[in-house]
C-alpha cells in the first residue's frame, strides 16, 4: 500500500512537470496531497509494526527469517525512496546527498543476506523459493539507482543499478523456467505476478536519469515493461475468480511505474500517440490504485473480513524468552494466541504457527 501511494505521487509530479504533458494543464497540488498521504501511510504502519516487533517479536523473527515474507522487508525502504524522488517543490527543491546513503544502507545489508542465501541457502536458495515478490529486492536497486542519480551522484547509483542488472536477469530467468522446485503460487496470490513488470520499468528512469537521456538503454527497459505490462492485462482470467485481499496492492505500483516511464518515454519520443499512450496508463494507474483503496477500506471497517485469519501469524508454539517487564504486558494477549496450524521449518527445530483457523482451537500439524 505504501508503495502503490507513494509511486502515485511521482507520477503526478512528472505529469506535471513534463512537457510533452502540458496540454493536460496538471498542477503539483496533487502531488503535494498523494506525498503527505502516502506519509502519513508510511509512518502509521511503520508504528504499527514497531509495536508488533515489540509485542510479537518471535512473528517479526519469523517473518524476517522466511524466504518468501523477507522480500516484504524491502517495500518501506522502498517507499521512503519514493517518498523523496516525489517529494513537492513546495517543500524543497532539492535533498542533500548524504540522506541517499542513509537510505541505501539498510537495502545494500538485506540484499547481501537475501542474494547470498540465494546462492548458497540450501532450502532458501533461488531455484527453490523464487517467486514474483523476490523482484522487490531488484526494484531498491533500481529505485536507488534513480533516486542517487538525481541527486547528482555518480558511483553509487551505477553500483546498484548493476547490483539490480545482474540479479534481475537471473531472476527473470529462473521464475520463466519454472524449475520443478519452484512452490506453486496460490491463485489468490496472482497479482504479485505484476511484479514483473515493475522492475524493468524503475530500470528505464533510473538509467535515464543516469545517463542523461531517453537513450537505447532506457529504451530498451522500457519496452520490456511495456510487453509484459500488456502480455499481463490480456490474461483476464488468470487475474480473476479470487476474492479480494491485500493481495491486490501488487496491481497498483507495477502499473504506475510503467505509466511514469510512459509519460518520460512521450517526453523524449513526442507525438500523439505517445501522447494518448501516457494519458491511458496514467487514468489506468490511478483508478486501480483509487478502486483498490476502496475496496481496502470496505473490506476493512465494513465487512471487516480484510484479515480472515487475524491470529498472530507465525508465532513459534514455543514461547520465546521475554524480560520480566515485557511478559508482563504480554501475558494477556498472549494467551490465546497459540492456536492454528504447526508448520514445520525444514531449516529450523521449532515450530510454526501459521494461518491459523477462526474457529479450531485444536492444533494440526502439518
Amino acid at each position: 500500500m505504501c508503495v502503490g501511494v507513494s509511486s502515485q505521487a511521482i507520477m503526478w509530479k512528472t505529469l506535471a512537470t513534463t512537457k510533452a504533458e502540458k496540454f493536460l494543464n496538471v498542477t503539483q497540488v496533487v502531488n503535494h496531497v498523494l506525498w503527505w498521504i502516502s506519509l502519513v501511510i508510511l509512518l502509521s504502519f511503520s508504528i504499527t509494526y514497531l509495536f508488533k516487533t515489540i509485542f510479537f517479536f518471535e512473528a517479526v523473527r519469523r517473518e524476517f527469517k522466511h524466504p518468501i515474507r523477507v522480500n516484504f522487508f524491502f517495500a518501506p525502504l522502498i517507499s521512503v525512496l519514493f517518498l523523496a524522488l516525489g517529494i513537492p517543490h513546495s517543500i524543497t527543491s532539492s535533498l542533500p546527498s548524504i540522506l541517499w546513503y542513509f537510505f541505501m544502507a539498510p537495502i545494500l545489508l538485506l540484499e547481501m543476506k537475501i542474494y547470498g542465501q540465494w546462492m548458497s541457502g540450501g532450502q532458501r536458495r533461488l531455484s527453490k523459493v523464487a517467486n514474483p515478490t523476490n523482484h522487490l529486492s531488484i526494484v531498491g536497486n533500481f529505485a536507488g539507482a534513480l533516486l542517487g542519480a538525481s541527486l547528482g551522484l555518480k558511483e553509487g547509483p551505477m553500483f546498484f543499478f548493476s547490483v539490480g542488472l545482474a540479479y534481475y536477469l537471473v531472476l527473470f530467468v529462473t521464475l520463466y523456467q519454472r524449475l520443478p522446485t519452484n512452490e506453486t503460487l496460490p491463485k489468490e496470490l496472482h497479482p504479485v505476478f505484476f511484479l514483473f513488470v515493475a522492475a524493468p520499468a524503475v530500470a528505464s528512469m533510473a538509467w535515464t536519469t543516469i545517463s542523461a537521456s531517453f537513450g537505447i538503454g532506457s529504451r530498451i527497459a522500457y519496452f520490456i515493461s511495456l510487453f509484459l505490462y500488456f502480455s499481463l492485462v490480456v490474461r483476464i482470467n488468470f487475474f480473476r475468480g479470487f476474492k479480494f485481499s491485500l493481495a491486490w496492492w501488487a496491481y497498483t505500483f507495477p502499473m504506475t511505474a510503467v505509466a511514469t516511464a510512459t509519460i518520460k518515454y512521450s517526453g523524449e519520443v513526442t507525438g500523439l500517440a505517445t501522447q494518448i499512450l501516457a494519458v491511458v496508463l496514467s487514468g489506468a494507474a490511478t483508478l486501480t490504485v483509487i478502486g483498490v483503496l476502496v475496496l481496502t477500506v470496505v473490506h476493512a471497517f465494513v465487512k471487516r473480513d480484510l484479515f480472515p485469519n487475524d491470529f498472530t501469524i507465525a508465532i513459534s508454539a514455543e514461547q520465546p524468552k521475554q524480560k520480566k517487564w515485557l511478559k508482563q504486558l504480554t501475558n494477556g494477549s498472549l494467551g490465546n494466541s497459540t492456536r492454528g496450524v504447526k508448520v514445520l521449518d525444514p531449516e529450523d527445530t521449532r515450530i510454526d504457527i501459521e494461518a491459523p483457523p477462526l474457529s479450531n482451537a485444536v492444533c494440526h500439524t502439518v
